[in-house]
């Protein structure tokens, strides 16, 4: 900010002449320090030890002891260990922690192509299996001190960044001064060849700019396209980025290689993912209604926040009143009926986006909360009366119905109190009072309708949600009676077919679905909305509503899970081409096309083409996470169990 960058200033030491003097000095510019530490005694003496044979590993600790000092706490960045595969790993990682760092990292011994790292035992995988040895130690002692190597791979393995310069793909953004003042690009490039960090760059004529422009600076700011051809294909390369830029060099092609550790960083990356628990919402659709209805609470508290006090009265006094339900057990079960509606996502996001682009509209959208309140406290049956706003003449109850008050141009106030077997609503201006027992039919109330076919759950068919418009076509208007009944016809027929063809499939269906709506002919640009809700186009045929049914139940679980975790990262960068279609498309395309295809050929057995080539795409794809994969093991689980069901 006006021209004035704030710098992060770093040094490392292996210690042995730290003091007061040089701390009180990098207090003073905010310089801090990490310190190199191989382990014990043992291990530290193997490396570090001063030229005439004395061990430096007491100075050492003494120079971590202060540096724990209160006053000089805040500069410490942890400690760096250089592996050797000769050490112990477990009293390496033990007289680390002991030690109560704030960070620990583990370094991979610079080695390139042309000066490969000894492999005492010749495996390839030597240095990833001393690791793996830490990361048990480091898991069984219940991780007490972050291990950013570790942290980093995990990160990346659940989709998200890289925490190492020597991981992942995310562009390097180190400069290295020099003490007399020479600029160059990190110094691990040293061990490369004599004069491959430098940049011939320095503080007095120069800028960091100028660094930035280096091609050997820029080389590593490419990402993907900055490794190898060889690693852009390896379903790891999110994880291990290819590995430390100096490790790759050689002679020949500079560093236009994989890592001189590839197999050591795969078996690495590999080993930690299996060893990696995942959220039970992959699998359980239990788990994953409750994470959805966690979701709509979080978005309705930032609703709340971003308001921040533009509701006025109106809104104090309605969450007021939702905390007063939330503090009964009758009224958090209806207000978690309410918030659990699909719709009701459908508005919050709809609010939330328009408070964050500033439509003025949005305040008067979110001051519908008082209506969702009313909903629910008709559904607690509590004497609570709630004072909702009526619009066009019309008061709308989410998940309830819709109450006709006046004209297209008349807005107002009705106050709604549960009475007996429904609600009484009366306005404040006139003294109007409309009496309605629950799922009555009145001139003045249209219902929610819900399917009573004892052949089908009793799924919500509401043609009247404000907020019903959110799928691949317009909603239709309300359904004439006939229309209706066609309707449940149709979906009872469809479900007999569902609950014989496919029965796992209906009965995942019967516990997530609430919500079904009837869509009119067109195309429509969908809105996000919560999980629960299909959208449907009536049919006279059982087998096409039904394959309607199970594709739309598919996409509101996946589109349901996404929400609450990352199944891939990097989507779009790599292409895959499904058989059962002509071109390419992004691994997101690829595994929800393939998530609805499974679940079609347990009607059909024609979609079972192409499925396992798709299945194998994925599973040595680099986009999945720990979760991703976790998913796609499940799919070709219910792959097997539909194979064997046509092969009998």
């Amino acid at each position: 900010m006006n021209g004035i960058a704030e710098l992060d200033l770093r040094i490392h030491t292996n210690g042995v002449q730290l003091s007061p003097r040089y701390l009180d000095l990098f207090d003073e510019f905010g310089v801090r320090v990490g310190i190199s530490l191989d382990g014990d005694r043992t291990a530290n003496d193997r490396h570090r030890r001063f030229a005439d044979g004395r061990t430096s590993h007491p100075r050492v600790l003494k120079a971590v002891e202060l540096l724990r000092q209160e006053r000089y706490r805040h500069l410490d960045l942890g400690l760096l260990c250089t592996i050797d595969i000769e050490n112990d790993p477990h009293a390496v990682l033990d007289a680390l922690v002991e030690l109560e760092p704030p960070l620990i990292d583990f370094l991979l011994p610079h080695a390139t192509w042309d000066e490969p790292p000894p492999r005492p035992d010749g495996s390839e995988t030597a240095y990833a299996d001393w690791l793996l040895k830490v990361y048990d130690r480091w898991q069984h002692r219940g991780s007490p001190v972050p291990v950013r190597l570790f942290s980093s791979v995990l990160s990346t393995l659940s989709g998200g960044p890289s925490l190492t310069e020597s991981l992942g793909l995310a562009p390097t953004d180190l400069v290295v001064i020099e003490t007399d003042g020479q600029l160059e690009q990190v110094d691990s490039l040293k061990s490369a060849y004599e004069g491959a960090a430098a940049t011939g760059f320095d503080v007095f004529s120069h800028s960091f700019d100028d660094v930035a422009a280096h091609p050997g600076v820029r080389a590593r700011q490419l990402g993907l396209a900055g490794v190898s051809e060889t690693c852009r294909r390896c379903p790891v390369v999110r994880s291990c980025g290819g590995g430390l830029y100096t490790h790759r060099y050689r002679a020949a092609n500079d560093f236009d290689n994989p890592s001189v550790y590839c197999r050591d960083l795969e078996a690495l990356v590999r080993g930690i993912e299996a060893r990696v628990a995942v959220h039970p919402a992959v699998t359980d659709h239990a788990e994953l209604v409750e994470a959805q209805q966690d979701l709509t609470r979080t978005l309705l508290a930032g609703l709340h926040a971003d308001l921040d006090g533009r509701g006025g009265v109106r809104w104090e006094e309605a969450w007021e009143l939702a905390g007063e339900l939330e503090s009964s057990e009758e009224g958090a079960a209806g207000l978690d009926h309410v918030l659990a509606h699909p719709y009701t996502r459908t508005w919050l996001l709809e609010v939330l986006g328009g408070l964050r682009a500033g439509r003025p509209e949005a305040v008067e959208e979110a001051l519908r909360l008082p209506d969702y309140l009313a909903a629910a406290t008709v559904r607690s049956g509590l004497g609570l009366t709630v004072p909702a706003g009526y619009r066009a003449g019309r008061l709308h109850l989410p998940t309830l119905g819709e109450l006709r008050v006046g004209g297209e141009g008349e807005c107002g106030t009705l106050r709604v109190t549960p009475v007996g077997d429904g609600f009484v609503a009366r306005r404040d201006d006139s003294g109007g009072e409309w009496r309605i027992p629950h799922g009555a039919d009145d001139p003045a109330w249209t219902p929610v309708r819900h399917l009573g076919h004892d052949a089908v759950p009793r799924f919500a068919l509401d043609d009247l949600d404000l907020y019903r418009d959110c799928f691949g076509a317009p909603a239709a208007s309300r359904l004439g009676p006939v229309e209706a009944d066609e309707w449940e016809a149709g979906l009872a027929e469809a479900w007999e077919l569902l609950e014989r063809e496919a029965p796992s499939h209906a009965a995942a269906a019967a516990h997530s679905l609430t919500t079904l709506t009837p869509l009119a002919a067109g195309q429509h640009v969908g809105r996000p909305h919560g999980q629960g809700a299909l959208g449907l186009t009536s049919t006279d045929d059982a087998k096409q509503l039904a394959l309607e049914l199970l594709g739309g139940f598919r996409r509101t679980t996946l589109r349901a899970l996404l929400d609450v975790t990352d199944l891939y990262a990097s989507d779009g960068t790599w292409d895959y081409r499904p058989l059962w279609r002509d071109g390419s498309v992004p691994f997101s395309r690829l595994l929800a096309e393939t998530y609805e295809r499974v679940a079609f050929s347990a009607l059909d057995p024609c979609f079972m083409d192409g499925i396992d080539e798709a299945l194998d795409m994925m599973g040595s794809a680099p986009e999945p996470t720990v979760g991703g994969k976790r998913f796609i093991a499940v799919l070709r689980e219910e792959v097997k169990q539909t194979q064997d069901k046509w092969a009998e």
